[in-house]
């Protein structure tokens, strides 16, 4: 799977910068290529497909953060660690939709998910995970707590 075969669409993050009424932020990332490794991928061993206690999702990324700093995002399987999927994007950006997710996160019942990870296949939904954490790596693999989102009461 090559990282040019996805397609990030996100939703609900323009409240935070005009300090409007906390919607739950939504990315949708569209894969276009073949469809049989995803589905694998996204797939347990019991043939199930895995839910949203069984992925991560974080941003590693490959610069200083600053201008023009893209990142690599990424949803891994959290039990074997293997990456389901990876795709390039613009830092700034995935860092605005985290400062939504924790905005949100702030205004809605604890119960409910910080942000939603829809994975379509060819416009098609596949998976659809409500998630409340999100990582954020520097381009040397440490984390950043500051940038990251990581509910109360989680210890990394």
């Amino acid at each position: 799977m090559r990282r040019e075969h996805f397609t990030l669409d996100v939703t609900h993050i323009d409240w935070v910068e005009t300090d409007g009424e906390p919607r739950k932020p939504s990315v949708s990332i569209d894969f276009t290529g073949p469809a049989t490794m995803l589905r694998e991928r996204l797939t347990g061993p019991d043939g199930d497909v895995l839910d949203a206690s069984e992925t991560d999702v974080a941003l590693r990324l490959q610069g200083p953060l600053g201008d023009d700093t893209q990142g690599v995002v990424s949803v891994t399987n959290r039990v074997t660690g293997e990456f389901i999927l990876e795709l390039n994007e613009d830092a700034d950006d995935v860092l605005q939709f985290i400062r939504a997710a924790r905005g949100y996160g702030e205004a809605a019942a604890e119960d409910d998910g910080r942000y939603e990870v829809t994975i379509t296949l060819d416009g098609d939904q596949f998976v659809s995970y409500d998630k409340g954490t999100f990582l954020v790596y520097d381009d040397d693999g440490s984390l950043l707590r500051q940038h990251s989102l990581i509910p109360s009461g989680v210890e990394l």
